[in-house]
């Protein structure tokens, strides 16, 4: 899991526009794996810290996994309520280009438990 601190907006901003051009065409080629692990950890972790909690695990492998949002705490073998993605189309949920519901209706992203889809309230963290 990640840390619980802040992440500067101003950092964050930043490190999304980073790869924005390869978000909005993905015919470019793949942004430096530097710069996409930055851009979904910082993500994840202001997700985490705008929606603090134990209650749903946020993936987007292999680079982070987050808990967030408030309710029962999980503490061993799989958490009940998983939203798991690959990171770009975690980054495409995060920036409003994609909503949750049509990343989990395209198969990009799943959601279980009955608690998932209740980050989709926190998104999008902002908008390139």
């Amino acid at each position: 899991m990640t840390s619980r601190r802040e992440v500067d907006p101003a950092q964050l901003r930043e490190s999304v526009l980073a790869v924005a051009r390869w978000l909005a065409d993905e015919s470019l080629p793949a942004p430096a794996r530097t710069a996409l692990a930055a851009a979904v950890r910082m993500s994840a972790r202001t997700l985490a810290h705008a929606a603090p909690g134990n209650s749903v695990e946020v993936r987007v492998p292999p680079f982070v996994a987050v808990q967030c949002v408030a309710g029962p705490r999980h503490t061993r073998g799989t958490p009940p309520n998983v939203v798991e993605t690959d990171p770009r189309t975690w980054l495409l949920l995060v920036t409003g280009m994609v909503t949750f519901d049509q990343g989990v209706a395209a198969g990009r992203l799943t959601a279980s438990g009955t608690r998932a889809e209740e980050i989709a309230h926190w998104l999008p963290l902002l908008r390139v």
